[in-house]
C-alpha cells in the first residue's frame, strides 16, 4: 500500500540521533514516503555531514511556522472546519496537563504547534504520523492526531521520560496511538508499567539499528586508546571515567582516551581532566563517518552512563569489531553479553570499571573474541535495513487493520 508518513521528533536532524537519520533512509529505500518535520530548527554544529545538511533543508520546523502569525491564524481557521475535532483536542490539552501555570501555559502552547502541524499534515496528503522521543513533541502529535483524524505513532526511547511519566501522560499516548515501538524489552516493559493491560499488544520491540557496512573492517589493534561517544553531560558517568583513568596510566603511560561529543559539562570535565594533560582529548561532535574512523582506531569504546534507553553508540563499536566496556542498565544487557562481546559493570563503581578497562587493555586475544561477537550480534539484531523491514511491516499492518501479533520479526521472536 501507499503510505505518506510524517516523522517527528524535538530537533532533526541532530548530531546525537543519526539512527533516527538512518532509519528514515531506510524506510524511504523500502518505497515509502517519509517527510521530516522538527520543532525546533538545529543549529549548524549538528550538520556534521552532507546527510545532515540535506535532511535540515527539507524539513518542516513547526515552532518557527507557529511563530509566524498568518499560519498560525490559518491553521487554527482551517481546524475550525472540524469544529468538533478542535474543541476535543482542546478539551484533552486540558486534560492532559500536568497541573501549574506554566504546565498549562505549555499545553496551550502545544495546542497551537498541534494545529500548524495538523495544517501541514493535510496539505503534504500525509496519512501517518510518527513521533521520536515520547516527551513534548510527542504531545504535539497526540494532539495533531485528534485535530486532524490522522493516526500517529511513536517511538519509546527512555530513560528520562521512566522519571516522570505521569506528567507526559505516557498512559494517555499509549492508549492513542496506533502503536509503540519500544527500543528494548526494558522499555517496553516500563511502557507496560505505565498502561492498561488492554494496550500492551501494540507495543513491539523496534531496536534502533546501524549499518554494518559502514563500520566494516579488520578489527582494531590500538594498543591503549579508548574511545567515549556521548553527551558530556553527568548522566554518562565521564567523571567517573576520569578518575579510573588515573590509576590506569601508571601501567599504561601510552593511555589516550578520546571524547566526542559536547553537552553542558564540557568546560567542568576539561577542568577535571586537566591534571591527565595529553592523555585526554575532547574533540567535540563528529560525522557518522569520522566516528567509524576513530573506531578503527580504538582498544575499546567505554560508556559508563548512570542512565541509557540502549545506546547505538554500542552497536557502532560492536559493528566495527571493538569491544565495549559499559554499564549493565536498562536494556544494555540485551545487546552486550557481558565476557562475550565486552564488559559489563555497576554503574558508578569506579574500581570495577577499573579492573575491566584493565582486562581489555591486557588482553589483545579477549578484544579480537569480543569484538568478533559483538559483531556477529549487531548484524543478526541491529541492522538498520532489517529494523526498517519490520518498522514498515508495523506501519502496514496497522494501516490495514491486520497488525503483527509478535513482538519481534517471526526471524528473531
Amino acid at each position: 500500500m501507499s503510505l505518506r508518513i510524517a516523522y517527528l521528533t524535538g530537533e532533526y536532524p541532530r548530531a546525537t540521533d543519526t539512527f533516527i537519520q538512518r532509519e528514515v533512509a531506510a524506510l524511504r529505500a523500502r518505497g515509502l514516503t517519509v517527510e521530516s518535520c522538527s520543532m525546533r530548527r538545529t543549529g549548524a554544529e549538528h550538520h556534521t555531514g552532507p546527510e545532515q545538511r540535506e535532511e535540515a533543508a527539507g524539513t518542516f520546523h513547526v515552532l518557527e511556522a507557529t511563530l509566524s502569525p498568518r499560519c498560525l491564524i490559518a491553521a487554527h481557521l482551517a481546524a475550525w472546519r472540524r469544529p468538533g475535532a478542535w474543541l476535543r483536542t482542546l478539551r484533552l490539552a486540558w486534560r492532559t496537563s500536568p497541573g501549574g501555570v506554566a504546565a498549562t501555559l505549555y499545553q496551550f502552547i502545544y495546542l497551537a504547534e498541534a494545529a500548524v502541524l495538523a495544517q501541514h499534515l493535510r496539505a503534504r496528503g500525509l496519512t501517518h504520523l510518527h513521533n521520536h522521543i515520547a516527551k513534548s513533541s510527542c504531545t504535539v502529535a497526540m494532539l495533531a492526531s485528534e485535530m486532524s483524524g490522522i493516526p500517529y505513532s511513536f517511538t519509546l526511547h527512555g530513560p528520562d521520560i521512566f522519571y516522570e511519566p505521569y506528567r507526559w501522560r505516557l498512559d494517555e499516548k499509549i492508549a492513542r496511538a496506533r502503536f509503540v515501538a519500544c527500543i528494548s524489552h526494558f522499555a517496553r516493559s516500563q511502557a507496560m508499567a505505565f498502561s492498561s493491560p488492554e494496550h500492551w499488544s501494540k507495543l513491539h520491540i523496534v531496536h534502533c539499528g546501524v549499518d554494518p557496512a559502514r563500520y566494516d573492517g579488520p578489527a582494531p589493534d590500538a594498543p591503549a586508546h579508548l574511545l567515549f561517544v556521548g553527551r558530556l553531560a553527568a548522566v554518562k558517568g565521564v567523571p567517573v571515567l576520569l578518575e579510573v583513568l588515573q590509576g590506569l596510566i601508571a601501567d599504561h603511560p601510552d593511555l589516550r582516551l578520546t571524547l566526542v561529543g559536547e553537552g553542558p559539562e564540557r568546560e567542568d570535565l576539561e577542568r577535571l581532566a586537566a591534571p591527565l594533560g595529553d592523555h585526554v582529548d575532547f574533540v567535540g561532535y563528529k560525522s557518522q563517518d569520522e566516528v567509524a574512523a576513530l573506531l578503527r582506531e580504538a582498544t575499546a569504546l567505554v560508556l559508563p552512563s548512570f542512565a541509557e534507553g540502549l545506546p547505538v553508540v554500542l552497536m557502532e563499536a560492536l559493528a566495527a569489531r571493538v569491544p565495549v566496556v559499559t554499564t549493565r542498565i536498562a536494556g544494555v544487557a540485551e545487546l552486550v553479553e557481558d565476557g562475550a562481546s565486552g564488559l559489563l559493570v555497576p554503574p558508578g563503581d569506579v574500581v570495577a570499571l577499573r579492573a575491566a578497562l584493565a582486562r581489555v587493555l591486557a588482553d589483545p586475544e579477549a578484544r579480537r573474541r569480543m569484538g568478533e561477537a559483538g559483531r556477529v550480534r549487531v548484524v543478526e539484531e541491529f541492522a538498520s535495513e532489517s529494523e526498517a523491514a519490520w518498522l514498515a511491516a508495523l506501519f502496514e499492518g496497522y494501516a490495514t487493520d491486520t497488525p503483527p501479533k509478535t513482538l519481534r520479526p517471526e526471524s528473531c521472536a
